[in-house]
């Protein structure tokens, strides 16, 4: 019985006070910040670097891409958006409404995810329409991703803010 107590004891649902939940947050962000619209960022840097053959890798990528999260926003934008809606909702009305942690820990890490992926659609939109090639598209795609760090840079703050308050809050040094 010693091995269940090990293994709850790891997968605790106390989400401020789990490593998991803090290793899960810097993934998510290394992850989002280094695939920009699914191309990783390293061949915007060699693009930009080398240009000829990376530069027409790059545009291809792009465009591949691009059309790809077209045609899920133009078959299932809708739907999407209202999953997202009511999803987040839920995870805010019962993280901080009621104050289930493990669902306040789920809105720290959806709600800027979210927000990351509309404005990958709202890119992927100006790329259709402007069709921005060799050091525009580099431009392009480095000023997303600085957009997408900040965005990931505040979450993080304002997750650990909330996290140490919590677990402070929670604490027995604290009566």
């Amino acid at each position: 019985m010693d091995w269940y107590n090990s293994v709850f004891t790891l997968i605790d649902m106390r989400s401020f006070s789990n490593l998991w939940f803090w290793i899960v947050l810097a993934v998510m962000w290394s992850s989002v910040s280094h695939y920009i619209l699914g191309v990783p960022f390293d061949m915007v840097v060699r693009a930009r670097r080398q240009g000829g053959e990376a530069m027409h890798d790059l545009e291809a990528l792009v465009a591949i891409q691009t059309r790809r999260r077209l045609h899920l926003l133009h078959a299932s934008g809708i739907w999407i958006t209202l999953f997202m809606a009511t999803l987040l909702s839920a995870l805010v009305v019962m993280g901080f409404g009621y104050g289930i942690e493990f669902a306040q820990a789920l809105a720290f890490l959806g709600i800027p995810a979210t927000l990351v992926f509309a404005l990958g659609f709202r890119l992927a939109l100006r790329l259709e329409r402007e069709e921005p090639q060799g050091e525009g598209l580099t431009r392009l795609l480095t000023w997303h991703r600085f957009t997408i760090q900040c965005i990931g840079l505040l979450s993080v703050l304002f997750t650990a803010l909330w996290g140490m308050w919590h677990n402070l809050s929670l604490s027995v040094l604290s009566r």
